[in-house]
């Protein structure tokens, strides 16, 4: 597909975007302003009481980040009134029906006007409570599905799920639906989540109790049904609900693999926060991390946060006004350009020799090759030797 019919494709179009203080969102956010500025209109989807709150937290947790640079950049002083003009907040909560909104002005002008809806909201914590991960990734879908399908103009919803729907399996998996006949029952993790609440406030449980026991729930009934943890588990049962109840909604299916900075737009590397590979980076630069357990030869399947939404944009203008089954698209490198374990902590002691960690005393930080342990043996036996025997 070429660049440019993407591009004259996405003007005057209105788009609709939850997630919007996430990650990729902020990516995707930045990508359609810059490319192409004569959108219709961005509707930023924030979990906030009200306008004037949701736009508090844009300008604060999206607006301020680098990632906008270019942008600011190139629109100078004209910034604030061409976000004005583009951009329409819309406070409210995907966990509730109708997506919690109050302005029913707003609710029927969203119904009217949209053209685009894409969804990247979601918790992704491992281990975060189970309520609150099954009312975002798992019932918060399906809220957005059902208003989407109200929508009398919209060509195409964009949901961003991940690779790690596969839960447990191994080998080629292929870009299919998820079985809906897992013996998964929704309503049935629904009465175990509010049983559970209930008797714990009966009981007057402290809500540290409370939450502590919610994150237990969650990683063992993930585990119970063949999943490892509370995220991927909760967007598993996202997307099934979501297959079964799109009706004639033209459907795309974005499943990214480990998420990491980004490749070329808007510039090389920028990246946000500390999660998944990015905490061994930054370990390695500060000289934290000596050593670590893992196979030499496990592929790290990591993929820049531009090309997911590169992939994003493309797959929702292919597919849009095409009523299908759900079209899937896992967005990857372990196939085309696999990267080892091994390898990543090589690229990461080659970049930090060359260009290091500047510390608090502002002396450069010298760090060291990572040593790999193949087993947790070894690991203990280096320890031993290394820590243990010369601290007695």
């Amino acid at each position: 597909m070429e660049l440019g019919s993407v591009v004259e494709f996405l003007e005057n179009k209105t788009i609709l975007v939850s997630g919007v203080t996430g990650f990729v969102a902020k990516v995707f956010i930045e990508k359609i302003l810059r490319v192409q500025p004569n959108v219709k209109k961005l509707y930023l989807f924030v979990r906030a009481a009200d306008i004037d709150s949701a736009a508090l937290r844009f300008q604060n947790e999206v607006l301020a980040k680098d990632v906008f640079n270019v942008l600011k950049e190139k629109w100078g002083t004209r910034l604030n009134s061409f976000i004005s003009e583009k951009i329409t907040f819309v406070p409210g909560d995907i966990s509730s029906e109708d997506l919690g909104l109050k302005d029913s002005n707003l609710k029927e002008e969203l119904w009217n006007e949209l053209d685009i809806m894409v969804n990247s909201a979601a918790i992704t914590k491992f281990d975060e409570r189970y309520d609150v991960a099954f009312g975002i990734n798992t019932l918060g879908v399906i809220h957005l599905v059902n208003f989407a399908k109200k929508c009398v103009k919209l060509k195409v919803f964009v949901h961003v799920s991940t690779a790690y729907v596969a839960g447990e399996r191994t080998g080629l998996i292929l870009e299919n639906p998820l079985d809906g006949a897992s013996g998964l029952d929704f309503d049935a993790e629904m009465k175990v989540i509010d049983q559970k609440l209930n008797e714990l406030k009966t009981k007057g449980a402290p809500q540290k109790e409370i939450t502590l026991f919610m994150k237990n729930l969650g990683t063992e009934r993930a585990k119970l049904h063949g999943w490892p943890n509370t995220y991927v588990f909760t967007k598993t049962m996202g997307e099934m609900l979501m297959q079964q109840s799109k009706e004639n909604l033209s459907l795309v299916i974005i499943r990214p693999t480990v998420v990491s900075g980004t490749y070329k737009e808007p510039f090389p590397g920028w990246v946000e926060d500390l999660k998944t590979i990015n905490t061994l980076f930054v370990a390695s630069a500060q000289g934290n991390l000596r050593c670590l357990v893992g196979e030499t030869k496990v592929i790290m399947d990591v993929i820049p946060v531009d090309m997911v939404v590169n992939a994003m944009i493309v797959a929702m203008v292919a597919h849009a006004k095409q009523p299908s089954d759900a079209n899937i698209y896992h967005v990857g490198s372990s196939l085309r350009n696999p990267v080892t374990l091994v390898s990543i902590l090589d690229y990461g002691f080659v970049y930090f020799t060359k260009k290091p960690w500047i510390n608090k005393q502002g002396k450069p930080v010298k760090v060291s090759k990572i040593i790999l342990f193949s087993s947790i043996a070894s690991f203990h036996g280096y320890m031993q030797i290394r820590y243990l025997l010369p601290l007695k």
